[in-house]
């Protein structure tokens, strides 16, 4: 595997990248972010750099045929609440702030596929996306409404993943990601006694009763063709160990991969509390908070980002996701608007053992850097020279 760098391409990327990982920010406040991935566009000769979406960038690498269609590529560039434990010679300055997701890479490889592109130009122009708050599920919107994607053929964007090796790329068509969407139950009975339960109504003993009730929506209601999860991971009632309380407090999140299963979900759940909460003498109150949509390749850009994985990493580096991927993405915002399509491109070191996204030890191989940019640097000219 040759990919087309210089020793001084890979000496300013990866900086940009290092320099990224040690001052890490999270969502909407990528202040010192967003300023140094500006004068890094600025040194690889990217033009028409703008300020969007509060803290995003946008940037123009001019193509060679004014009338070629013109493509984005997108790199997220917010971190996460989390305390560092990689070891790392340039791990995390800022206490309590890390970046566990692989945004520091995705926002170099970006701006690297940009130097790439400034050098052997794409057919049309290049959008080079640089977006904040990808984590809170905030962000693409946010760019959408900026304008910055408007008459957009098409955009190209990828996640780290150390499930695969580097020079190894997931570019599929259909479901890559779930919705993630969250509710908030709260059931209110009549608190008593601890000792004296026949004189309550039990928020407690209806919150146990609705948490093994939900999960028969994902087996019993739900296609068996269908993942879907819906997953309580927050309750609380009550404050002493002899005190029913009149309430109970739910929380939790509903992942789909379809949009029809999706509604489906959020239905049933609504559905099914209300009718626990009657069988235990409860009232219910049911809030389901949509979260960001499935996401779902377009089989034109996903064949697109197939030729581009060939043509610069080889037909071997072309691999099956092989499972799937019930976390959200927020770049399924930009598919309800153009087609596109996001990859998983591997960061796993030759021998290096898998860890986790959003944990203390998540470090992706920084070779991820360089695969990762040329791969979104031929996407953008396969898509461009399509017609």
């Amino acid at each position: 595997m040759t990919l087309p760098f210089t020793a001084a391409d890979r000496a300013l990327l990866t900086e940009l990248r290092r320099d990224l990982h040690r001052y890490p920010e999270l969502s909407w406040n990528e202040v010192r972010t967003q300023e140094r991935l500006e004068r890094a566009l600025r040194e690889i000769g990217a033009s028409d750099i703008r300020r969007v979406a509060t803290t995003g960038l946008v940037a123009r690498i001019p193509g060679t045929n004014a009338g070629a269609p013109k493509v984005a590529i997108r790199g997220d560039i917010d971190a996460l609440p989390i305390t560092e434990a990689t070891g790392l010679e340039f791990a995390s300055l800022n206490p309590g702030v890390m970046h566990a997701c692989g945004h520091d890479v995705h926002a170099t490889w970006t701006v690297g596929a940009a130097l790439l592109l400034a050098r052997d130009p794409a057919a049309g122009d290049v959008v080079v996306i640089l977006q904040p708050a990808e984590e809170v599920g905030e962000g693409a919107k946010a760019m959408l409404d900026s304008g910055a994607l408007d008459g957009m053929r098409t955009i190209f964007g990828g996640h780290v993943d150390r499930r695969f090796d580097v020079g190894q790329v997931v570019a599929q068509a259909g479901p890559l990601a779930a919705s993630a969407d969250s509710f908030t139950i709260r059931l209110t009975g009549r608190g008593a006694h601890g000792a004296r339960p026949h004189q309550a109504a039990d928020p407690v003993v209806g919150s146990a009763a609705l948490i093994l009730a939900l999960q028969t929506i994902v087996s019993r209601r739900l296609d068996p063709a269908l993942p879907g999860v819906i997953t309580v991971g927050s309750i609380h009632g009550g404050r002493a160990p002899n005190v029913i309380p009149d309430s109970v407090d739910l929380a939790g999140t509903i992942r789909a991969t379809t949009a029809a299963a999706r509604t489906l979900l959020a239905t049933e759940l609504t559905r099914v509390t209300h009718a626990v909460a009657v069988t235990h003498q409860l009232t219910a109150n049911v809030l389901v908070s949509d979260g960001t949509p499935p996401l779902e390749n377009s089989p034109d850009a996903a064949a697109w980002a197939a030729t581009a994985v060939r043509d610069a990493l080889g037909p071997s580096a072309l691999q099956p996701l092989g499972t799937t991927n019930m976390a959200g993405e927020d770049f399924a915002y930009y598919l309800s608007r153009m087609s596109g399509c996001f990859m998983r491109i591997g960061a796993r070191e030759p021998g290096g053992e898998h860890r986790d996204v959003h944990t203390p030890r998540f470090a992706p191989a920084e070779e991820a850097i360089f695969v990762g940019a040329a791969v979104l640097a031929q996407c953008a000219r396969v898509a461009a020279r399509a017609g």
